[in-house]
C-alpha cells in the first residue's frame, strides 16, 4: 500500500473510533456501501474520487483530510493513477503532444515543467524528480509491458532545444531496442486525421484483468474505470495502433529525426 494512503487510512480509523462511529454508520454518512468503507480501511480497494471530501463532512473534521492530502504531495487523482501504474501488467500509452512521462529524460521533463511558467526552479526540480521516480516501475522485478505509440509531431516539437531533443530521442531508441518489455511505435506525419487527434491517454490493465484509463487536461488528470468509457478508449487504441509503423520502422524514424536535432 502507498505510504501516503496508509497515513490517511490510519487517521480515518482513529477519527472514526474517537467519534464512536461504526463502519456502517460512516458508510451511511458518506453515501457509500459498508463494504466499500471496509475495503478502503483495510487497503483492499482504492478510495473513490470524492471519498475523503465526504469523510471530512461526515466526521466534521473541519477539512482535516483535505489538508492532509495537500501536505502529502500529489493530488488524489495522481496518487490513484500512480497506484494503478505500479500494479499494471500492461500499459498502453498514446501521446500526440509530448513524450510519455515514463520515457522522458530528466532534461526533457525539466524543460516541460519550465514551459508551464508557474513553477520556480526548486519546484521544477522536485516535479522532474517525482516524474523520474515513477519510471522505476519499468525496472522492477515484474515490470509491466509498455506499448507506447507516439505521433511523429512529438519527435519534432522542440522541447528544451536541440540538445535536449536529441538526447530524448536517442533515449527512446535505446529503451525500445534494449528493454524487452517496451515496444514503441510512431504514427507518421503522412497519416491524416485519425482517432489520435482527440488526445492522449494511457490504458492500464490490472492483475485482475480490469482496464482503467488515464486522461490529462489543462487542470487535472482523470482516472476512468466506467465500462463504456474504457471500451471507447480501447477501441480508439486499436485504431491508433493500426495507423502506426511497426517497431523496426519506428526505430529507424526515431534515429533519423534524432540526427536532425544535431
Amino acid at each position: 500500500m502507498d505510504e501516503r494512503l496508509r497515513v490517511l487510512i490510519e487517521e480515518l480509523r482513529h477519527m472514526r473510533a474517537a467519534r464512536k462511529m461504526t463502519q456502517e454508520e460512516l458508510a451511511k454518512a458518506v453515501n457509500y456501501s459498508p463494504s466499500t468503507v471496509a475495503m478502503v480501511e483495510t487497503g483492499a480497494r482504492k478510495p473513490p474520487p470524492d471519498f475523503w471530501e465526504r469523510v471530512d463532512a461526515a466526521l466534521d473534521t473541519g477539512g482535516a483530510f483535505a489538508r492532509m492530502l495537500a501536505r502529502l504531495g500529489s493530488p488524489q487523482w495522481m496518487r490513484e493513477w500512480e497506484a494503478n501504474e505500479r500494479q499494471a501488467t500492461v500499459l498502453r500509452s498514446f501521446e500526440n503532444v509530448v513524450v510519455p512521462g515514463l520515457l522522458q529524460t530528466a532534461a526533457y521533463a525539466r524543460a516541460l515543467f519550465r514551459s508551464v511558467g508557474l513553477f520556480d526552479e526548486q519546484e521544477v526540480e522536485q516535479r522532474a524528480e517525482a516524474r523520474l521516480a515513477r519510471q522505476a516501475v519499468l525496472a522492477g522485478e515484474r515490470p509491466p509491458q509498455l506499448v507506447a505509440v507516439l505521433d511523429e509531431h512529438v519527435l519534432r516539437r522542440p522541447v528544451g532545444g536541440p540538445v535536449v531533443m536529441r538526447e530524448q530521442l536517442l533515449r527512446l531508441v535505446k529503451v525500445s531496442t534494449e528493454h524487452t518489455r517496451v515496444r514503441l511505435h510512431v504514427v507518421p506525419a503522412s497519416v491524416g486525421a485519425y482517432p489520435g487527434v482527440a488526445g492522449a491517454f494511457v490504458l492500464a490493465t490490472l492483475p485482475t484483468g480490469e482496464d482503467v484509463v488515464y486522461l490529462d487536461d489543462q487542470l487535472k488528470g482523470q482516472v476512468i474505470d466506467h465500462t463504456e468509457d474504457v471500451l471507447a478508449v480501447r477501441s480508439a487504441w486499436e485504431s491508433i495502433q493500426g495507423e502506426a509503423l511497426p517497431p523496426r520502422q519506428s526505430i529507424d524514424l526515431l534515429t533519423e529525426v534524432a540526427k536532425s536535432w544535431s
